[in-house]
């Protein structure tokens, strides 16, 4: 049995899992400049963004679907929302990295939102279809359209003192792959077998 007293924060919890996949690595951090709780636009209060050398990519975690300093629901065996999102970025995929690491950032707060306000719990081996066509790259110039979720395969799943939890991961995919699983002409797990990785890569071609 888990000692209540000797389990992280849920803050502290993500960092040391993120610290321990990345104990060297650059970190970017960006925090929301107005609070939720105060009006503000944006509900998670930080997206930490951590350079993954050894894969060539950008690993961002968030900060606020689960409870961070203290238990507020009455769920006790699960913390807040009992997910964190993360997603993997391909570097190379933009002129402007840092333009397009803070264009993901707007992407994730606003998936965040629809949790906030709707209810909304992501798990493993969903989609998200938006209906566009253009690209979600700050150009909107990539075949990139929407998401499927994974389990992350680097951060495992957490238990804090507030509650357990796990990291939901969003790969970014195409409007034709997004078709085919609405259409039932394939799995969200298949499309990902047929992806063969969970980086988003803009420059990618379509697999469907």
């Amino acid at each position: 049995m888990f000692n209540k007293k000797e389990l992280l924060t849920g803050w502290e919890a993500i960092t040391k899992e993120f610290l321990r996949l990345y104990p060297d690595a650059e970190q970017k951090n960006y925090k929301t400049k107005l609070c939720w709780e105060l009006g503000g636009d944006d509900p998670l209060p930080e997206i930490t963004v951590f350079d993954d050398k050894e894969n060539n990519c950008w690993h961002f975690v968030t900060y606020g679907l689960t409870e961070l300093y203290k238990k507020v629901s009455k769920d006790k065996k699960t913390s807040g929302y009992g997910m964190e999102f993360t997603f993997r970025l391909k570097k190379g995929c933009h002129i402007d990295e840092e333009q397009e690491i803070i264009n993901i950032c707007g992407i994730l707060q606003t998936l965040a939102r629809l949790t906030f306000e709707n209810g909304e719990v992501f798990t493993s081996y969903e989609y998200v279809y938006t209906g566009q066509t253009n690209g979600m790259d700050s150009d909107k110039t990539s075949n990139i359209t929407g998401f499927i979720t994974i389990p992350d395969i680097k951060a495992q799943p957490l238990k804090t003192a507030f509650g357990d939890m796990e990291f939901v991961q969003f790969i970014g995919v195409t409007d034709s792959e997004l078709k085919a699983i609405i259409n039932e002409k394939i799995t969200v797990r298949q499309l990902y077998e047929k992806l063969k990785s969970d980086l988003t890569d803009y420059k990618r071609k379509p697999v469907i």
